[in-house]
C-alpha cells in the first residue's frame, strides 16, 4: 500500500501543530518519522487514520492513488491501515483475549460469542508474536511491557496492509524488542508497510529504510538511512548540532546518601543491599521484569517491605509512605508518568504545586496563589515545558513535556535523593540531552540520584555506578569503567562475570 500526504495543516484553537506537513510511504517499507516532543508526528498520522475525525486545514491525502479521508479509525482499519498508539488502549479489568476481541468479538450459532475460538486465534497470534502470555489472564495483571505486546498482536489480528507503531518499544525489554523486530521484518517480507515512530536511533538505523523528519509541524526532509547519519538526523531534528550526546558530569561524589539492606518482598524482592553517595548516579539495570521499579517502590514507601534496613545519611529511617520518604528528602519520578506521575485533567501549575504545598503555603497552611504561579513558570522555564502557558491541563501535553512537568514537580521539591525510573522513556533526543543536564547539575549540588532505564547506552552514558538487578536480587554493582553492554547482560540474564 502507498500513502502520498501532501501539504496537511492542522490548528488547534491557536496553536499550529502541521505546517504543509508532508509524509509518503511504499510498498513494503519500513519507514522512520522522527521529530521533537511536539513536532506533529502523532498527528499527522491521527489525521490520516480518522482519530481526529475533522478534515485537516487544506492538503490532501492519497492512498494507492486515490484521494482518502477517513472519519474514524474503524474505517482506516477497514481500509488495512491500523495505528498502535504510544499510550496504551485498553481495558485492565478486562482478560487478555477480551482486550484482544473488543468490540470485535467472535460468534457461532444463535449469536453467541464463541469463546472458544477466540481463545485458540489469541493463543496462536501472541505464539506467532514470540510471546508466552496467558489469553485468560488479567491484563492488568501484566507489566507494561506485556501490556504492549497484547496491543501490538491485537494489530496483528487484523489483515494489515500498514501499521503505524507510535514508539512501540518503550515498555519491551531488550528480548521481546528482538522479536518484534523479526516480526515486522517478517510483516515486511509479506508487503506489509511499517510507519515507525521512535525516539530511539539504535533503533531506526537497525530496522528502517527512510526517515522523515518534522520539526515544528513542517516537513523539513526525507532521506534513505543508507544515506544519513546519526548527527545528520539529529541536526534535521532541533536544527543544530547536538554535542556529546551524554554529557556527564565531572564532580566527584561525597559521603553515602542512602543505603538500604537485605530487602525482601515476598515474590519480587531477594536480599537487595546497595548504597548511593551524594553527588551520584547509581544506574539501575536489568530485564524487565526483574523487579527494578519494585525495590524503587519499597525505598519510597509505596509498597511495604517484608524485611530489610533503610539508612539516610548513616540514620536508620522508617519508611510506611511517600509522605513520609518526600519528608526525608526522597523524590520519586515514576515509570508510569500518566497513572502514578501526573493528574491529566489537572494543569501545569497544579501538578508542580501539587508535591511542593508546603514551600508555597502561608500562615495557617493557606496556599499563596502568587507563590504557586511563580513555581510553575519558574518549572516550565527550565524545563522548556511547550505549551501554551502554565494553565495548559497536563492531559494536553505531548508526552516528553509531560515527563518535564513531573520532573519539574520533583526537582521544584528539592530533593537530597531523587530516584528516576525511566526519566527519558518517550521523550526526544533534543529534551533527553536537557534532562541529563538536570541531573547534572542535581548531582553537582550534591543530590545522590538512582537512575532505572532499560536503555544501556543511557546508562553507560550517565551513570557513576551501575547495579544490575536479576529476578529480584542484585547480581553484582559495576564501576563506570568496568561496565559494558556485554558485562550488565550477562549479570542481567543470570550469568557470572569471569
Amino acid at each position: 500500500m502507498r500513502i502520498e500526504m501532501s501539504n496537511i495543516n492542522k490548528t488547534f484553537v491557536t496553536a499550529k501543530v502541521l505546517d504543509n506537513a508532508s509524509f509518503s510511504l511504499g510498498d513494503s517499507e519500513i519507514h522512520a518519522l522522527m521529530g521533537e516532543n511536539g513536532a506533529g508526528k502523532s498527528t499527522l498520522m491521527k489525521i490520516l487514520t480518522g482519530v481526529y475525525t475533522s478534515d485537516p486545514d487544506s492538503g490532501e491525502i492519497r492512498v494507492d492513488g486515490q484521494v482518502v479521508h477517513y472519519k474514524h479509525p474503524t474505517e482506516a482499519e477497514k481500509a488495512g491501515i491500523v495505528f498502535i498508539h504510544q499510550e496504551l488502549n485498553v481495558v485492565p479489568d478486562l482478560t487478555v483475549e477480551e482486550n484482544m476481541f473488543l468490540g470485535k468479538e467472535l460468534h457461532g450459532a444463535f449469536g453467541v460469542v464463541d469463546k472458544k475460538s477466540m481463545r485458540q486465534m489469541a493463543l496462536e497470534t501472541l505464539h506467532n508474536l514470540g510471546v508466552d502470555i496467558d489469553p485468560g489472564e488479567v491484563l492488568g495483571r501484566l507489566s507494561i511491557g506485556r501490556q504492549q505486546m497484547v496491543e501490538i498482536a491485537k494489530a496483528l489480528m487484523v489483515d494489515a496492509k500498514v501499521l503505524i507503531m507510535d514508539e512501540p518499544t518503550a515498555a519491551l525489554t531488550l528480548a521481546e524488542t528482538d522479536v518484534l523486530f523479526t516480526v515486522i521484518r517478517a510483516l515486511k517480507a509479506k508487503g506489509v508497510s511499517i510507519v515507525y515512530i521512535s525516539h530511539r536511533m539504535e533503533e531506526i538505523f537497525a530496522l528502517c529504510d527512510r526517515i522523515t523528519i518534522l520539526r515544528d509541524g513542517a516537513y523539513v526532509g526525507t532521506k534513505r538511512i543508507s544515506d544519513t547519519s546519526m548527527n545528520d538526523v539529529v541536526k534535521m531534528m532541533i536544527g543544530r548540532e547536538i554535542g556529546e550526546r551524554f554529557p556527564k558530569g565531572n564532580n566527584v561524589p561525597g559521603a553515602v546518601a542512602l543505603e538500604v539492606s537485605h530487602l525482601n518482598k515476598a515474590g519480587l524482592i531477594h536480599d537487595v543491599s546497595f548504597s548511593v553517595r551524594a553527588g551520584e548516579v547509581l544506574g539501575v539495570s536489568g530485564l524487565m521484569g526483574a523487579g527494578r521499579t519494585e525495590i524503587m517502590h519499597t525505598i519510597f514507601g509505596s509498597m511495604k517491605l517484608d524485611s530489610g534496613e533503610i539508612k539516610i545519611n548513616g540514620k536508620p529511617v522508617t519508611i510506611h509512605n511517600p509522605l513520609e520518604a518526600k519528608r526525608l528528602g526522597i523524590g520519586f519520578v515514576t515509570e508510569d508518568r500518566k497513572s502514578e506521575g501526573l493528574m491529566l485533567d489537572f494543569s501545569i501549575r497544579e501538578n508542580i504545586a501539587i508535591a511542593n504545598l508546603d514551600h508555597i503555603s502561608g500562615a495557617f497552611g493557606v496556599l499563596d496563589k502568587k507563590a504557586e504561579r511563580a513555581l510553575a513558570e519558574k518549572g516550565a522555564a527550565e524545563f522548556k515545558i511547550r505549551s501554551t502557558g502554565v494553565e495548559q491541563t497536563t492531559g494536553g501535553l505531548s508526552g516528553g513535556n509531560q515527563q518535564k512537568v513531573v520532573f519539574a514537580k520533583w526537582v521544584a521539591a528539592g530533593p537530597k535523593i531523587l530516584i528516576l525510573d525511566e526519566p527519558t522513556r518517550g521523550v526526544d533526543i533534543g529534551a533527553k540531552k536537557e534532562i541529563y543536564g538536570i541531573i547534572n547539575r542535581l548531582t553537582e549540588s550534591g543530590v545522590a540520584v538512582i537512575m532505572v532505564s532499560s536503555e544501556l547506552p543511557e546508562i553507560l552514558g550517565m551513570s557513576d555506578r551501575i547495579l544490575v538487578i536479576h529476578e529480584g536480587k542484585a547480581a553484582g554493582i559495576l564501576e563506570r569503567d568496568e561496565a559494558t553492554e556485554e558485562s550488565i547482560m550477562i549479570l542481567a540474564t543470570g550469568g557470572k562475570l569471569a
